[in-house]
């Protein structure tokens, strides 16, 4: 993206990748936060993720306002518009500069016969803004996850589906893992405390601790000395569980980026870890946590359905699949899930992981600890899948993670608490 110093058009053009092009925000918003600078990547950073969080609602303002969408080479000027109507309804950013800045956005977007229309649209939604949020009464709008998710959610989870959908809208809490290699977790607390900050604890995870409120990792004690790192308290869960022993040559397969990897190490720093994955940008996000913590492990680009090909024969005494899945119980950290899911890439998903997982058994020994986990809530690719496991894998025996009517540990996402997970351990007879 070519240097452009109006933001709102920045984020315009950003949401209409991921919306329209199906890219993914997380892959999109790097390039678009160096075309703004330094200075306001963070307001880009908020304005792009909050639309997403709330596109519904603002696709169904924009249907009240305009007779017509705008389709084809103007689609930009609808997520321009989408931007300033977020900027009024939800920001305390000024509404005469949020106004100001959206209609000059048209500019930037080579667009400037529209700067009326534009500001026509703004001005009008500023005069209804109290009586229009309230005139919404569909599930859509109100819960803000496309019907086929919401519908999923309400058959799979009738008692927790709303709580689910609620956790899902709220910005993310920051979770942090305390290298126990180099502090406690009351000792790094106490470090955090000095430094103007509070941390709680959490009650489950023993490195894990929440920022009261998230900041930038630069102003985190010894973070760039490795003794800190930013991962949810979910994904910290995975690491009791495989209980990681010195000596051992261990699996990290899906690896990247690498926040289980190096938690792995910090649990037992003489063991024999290969880290794995599938895509080779994200393996070199590995490398560089590595780096950071000053830890070794063999990184590998490799395809867990062909362990063959990247591993020979070898056989290891614990693995960590963290397998690809919907990602669904990380809606409120990559609000674009919603809109990039399809109903039907549940189902292919989960064949993927039945393949995974049952190329990379064979390389587990006799004795061995196999830690399945997901960022899902979606039974298929978690209980489900677990299920089917153990009646094709007679030597397989599930242990410390639920029982075979309902094999595995749902985790939900939670406003103060981790992410959705899933995890199921099992053990090689």
């Amino acid at each position: 993206m070519k240097k452009n110093t109006n933001l709102r058009s920045v984020a315009a053009q950003t949401i209409e990748k991921v919306v329209e092009q199906g890219q993914s925000l997380s892959n999109v918003l790097p390039a678009a936060q160096k075309a703004v600078g330094k200075k306001d990547a963070a307001l880009l950073q908020e304005l792009c993720y909050s639309v997403l969080r709330t596109l519904p609602q603002l696709e169904w303002i924009i249907s009240k306002l305009m007779s017509r969408p705008m389709t084809g080479k103007q689609r930009a000027i609808h997520f321009l518009i989408m931007v300033g109507i977020y900027q009024l309804l939800f920001t305390r950013i000024p509404s005469h500069a949020a106004l100001a800045e959206t209609v000059e956005g048209a500019v930037a977007l080579k667009r400037p016969q529209l700067k009326g229309l534009i500001n026509g649209v703004l001005r009008q939604f500023q005069r209804q803004q109290e009586e229009l949020p309230q005139q919404m009464n569909d599930g859509e709008q109100q819960y803000l996850h496309p019907k086929w998710l919401l519908e999923r959610l309400k058959r799979a989870w009738p008692g927790q589906w709303q709580q689910i959908v609620d956790a899902n809208n709220q910005r993310p809490p920051m979770w942090l893992r305390v290298n126990r290699q180099h502090h406690s977790r009351d000792a790094w607390l106490a470090l955090l405390a000095e430094s103007g900050k509070t941390g709680f604890a959490h009650p489950q995870h023993s490195d894990a601790v929440r920022l009261e409120s998230p900041c930038a990792v630069g102003q985190l004690p010894g973070f760039d000395q490795g003794w800190v790192t930013v991962q949810d308290a979910s994904a910290q869960g995975c690491i009791a569980l495989l209980n990681p022993q010195n000596g051992e040559k261990i699996l990290d397969l899906c690896a990247a980026p690498g926040g289980k990897t190096t938690h792995i190490l910090e649990a037992a720093p003489q063991a024999d870890v290969i880290a794995v994955d599938v895509d080779a940008q994200r393996l070199a996000r590995i490398s560089e946590n590595l780096q950071r913590l000053d830890m070794h492990a063999e990184v590998k680009l490799g395809d867990g359905r062909t362990p063959a090909e990247w591993c020979g024969d070898m056989q290891f005494d614990r693995i960590l699949l963290d397998a690809p899945c919907s990602a669904t119980g990380v809606i409120r950290r990559h609000p674009d899930i919603k809109w990039l899911r399809r109903d039907r890439d549940i189902a292919e998903l989960a064949i993927l992981q039945q393949q995974i997982l049952d190329a990379v058994w064979p390389h587990l020994k006799k004795g061995g600890t196999l830690l399945y986990a997901t960022c899902s809530i979606m039974q298929e690719e978690n209980h489900q899948q677990i299920a089917q496991f153990l009646l094709r894998h007679g030597d397989a025996s599930l242990v410390e993670t639920g029982d075979l009517a309902q094999p595995g540990i749902q985790v939900f996402p939670q406003v103060e608490d981790g992410d959705g997970f899933y995890y199921a351990k099992l053990i090689k007879q």
